[in-house]
């Protein structure tokens, strides 16, 4: 066949197959392009495309193939020092402090310890009233034992003594600066709370006693509960928030007043804060300043004794 006839032949072949596929274009509704298009990528959004960063599959294949290497054993055992070492405190460990109940005990609970004796003399400048004696104290006894208690700290910081003394000088009060203890309640109990208003009421009465028989110029009552018992007693009721004051009271107030031939005008009170070491309702500087006054008296006062003293043994010495 020429080639002439052949080319018309194929173009023919070709024409018709275009034809064809014109034709099944226009019949179908959206060409099929399987895994290689997808239509829906060219659709509008009203939010822009978010675009993945392609890879290589050598690289994704080469990233989902490497295995996680462990730590070597030496900085495994690093690891495990430092997290440890990071969770262990250095400091000891402080035991959980439980408070014990403060409630009313029985005189039963404590009955094997004794009672602690009074420190007093005739004539002294200064009665310390405490409210009773803790548990140490009646151990050892004497007054004001436990580590916890200021009270010989601030008899030293305020001037009532001109050094610090420990609880076994009690004794030597008397001698040294004219001063004593005794107590509202004579039994021991861990601390006040175990105490009924009863018994401290009941105490009044034999404070007012001793105070009758020695006769000190003051009386300082160590803690503003001894005070409101006292008053309770001699007034018939509580006393208010505003009556209540520390410092020196009214001398209408004073204690062991002894009337007829023997007639002596009482003691003097003086109400100081408490030095135990659970008292928190003062500051350091206003219970410092409490105790201040009274022991600015004290040395005021021994210093007026000595000097009559010192006239009495000239007298004395020259008659």
């Amino acid at each position: 066949m020429p080639s002439s006839n052949m080319d018309k032949q194929q173009n023919s072949k070709y024409f018709k197959r275009e034809e064809v596929e014109i034709h099944a274009t226009t019949n179908l509704s959206a060409p099929s392009f399987g895994s290689r298009l997808n239509l829906s990528s060219f659709t509008y959004s009203a939010d822009p495309p978010s675009h993945s960063i392609r890879q290589s599959p050598r690289r994704i294949l080469s990233n989902s193939s490497t295995p996680q290497l462990s730590p070597s054993p030496i900085k495994r055992k690093i690891d495990i020092e430092s997290s440890v070492s990071a969770n262990t405190s250095t400091s000891p460990l402080k035991k959980s402090r439980t408070r014990r109940s403060t409630g009313y005990a029985p005189p039963s609970l404590y009955a094997h310890l004794p009672f602690l004796p009074d420190v007093v003399a005739p004539n002294l400048l200064c009665l310390f009233v405490g409210l009773n004696p803790g548990l140490e104290t009646a151990r050892v006894g004497h007054a004001y034992a436990h580590p916890s208690n200021r009270f010989w700290k601030t008899l030293y910081s305020s001037g009532c003594t001109t050094r610090l003394l420990k609880a076994e000088d009690d004794v030597r009060l008397p001698e040294l600066y004219s001063l004593g203890n005794t107590n509202i309640v004579q039994r021991p109990t861990r601390n006040g709370g175990e105490l009924s208003k009863k018994e401290m009421d009941d105490g009044v009465s034999i404070l007012e006693e001793k105070i009758r028989m020695y006769r000190p110029e003051v009386v300082a009552l160590v803690g503003k509960s001894i005070w409101e018992s006292v008053w309770r007693v001699k007034k018939g009721k509580a006393m208010t928030k505003d009556q209540f004051k520390y410092g020196w009271q009214s001398e209408e107030e004073n204690l062991g007043i002894v009337r007829g031939a023997e007639s002596w005008m009482g003691a003097r009170i003086f109400v100081t804060s408490s030095t135990s070491g659970l008292a928190a309702s003062l500051s350091p500087a206003e219970k410092e300043e409490i105790w201040r006054k009274l022991g600015s008296w004290i040395e005021q006062r021994r210093k007026e004794k000595a000097g009559i003293h010192r006239v009495k043994e000239e007298l004395e010495n020259s008659g």
